[in-house]
């Protein structure tokens, strides 16, 4: 069983791995940082946002300084889809911006049939026999 994660990444169950949405290349163990199966370009963030005023003339440009923002972009290794980009401080690790409990995860989705592709615009498709009826927030 697979289960789509986001518009880049599922998991699958049955082999507890990473997978790339675009290629279908495994990554890494789902129990893991998924930014560990992927390739990594720390861009200097001057080249994506562009100094507004002169760097010659002015030590302020509008242009986030290197030395406290760093820009990475994640990339798979097999097709070059990339995955993720984040902003964080120079020395700062990759965020652990995902991560499941991936026993629960298979309870859940053991009665589930498997999504390939939520339809825009539509509910995804619910277990057998959930109902909406009585469900307030």
């Amino acid at each position: 069983m697979k289960v789509l994660v986001t518009e880049n990444l599922r998991i699958d169950l049955d082999r507890e791995t990473w997978e790339c949405r675009h290629c279908q290349a495994e990554l890494v163990s789902a129990r893991d940082n998924y930014k560990r199966g992927l390739l990594v370009y720390d861009r200097d963030p001057r080249e994506i946002h562009k100094p507004l005023l002169d760097p010659a003339k002015y030590a302020r440009t509008y242009s986030p300084d290197p030395q406290w923002c760093r820009i990475l972009e994640y990339y798979c290794p097999k097709c070059g889809a990339m995955i993720e980009t984040e902003y964080l401080p120079p020395g700062h690790p990759p965020v652990r911006d995902i991560e499941f409990d991936i026993d629960a995860l298979k309870l859940q989705w053991q009665d589930r049939e498997e999504v390939r592709e939520v339809p825009v615009g539509e509910e995804p498709p619910r277990p057998r026999g959930h109902s909406h009826a009585g469900h307030r927030h």
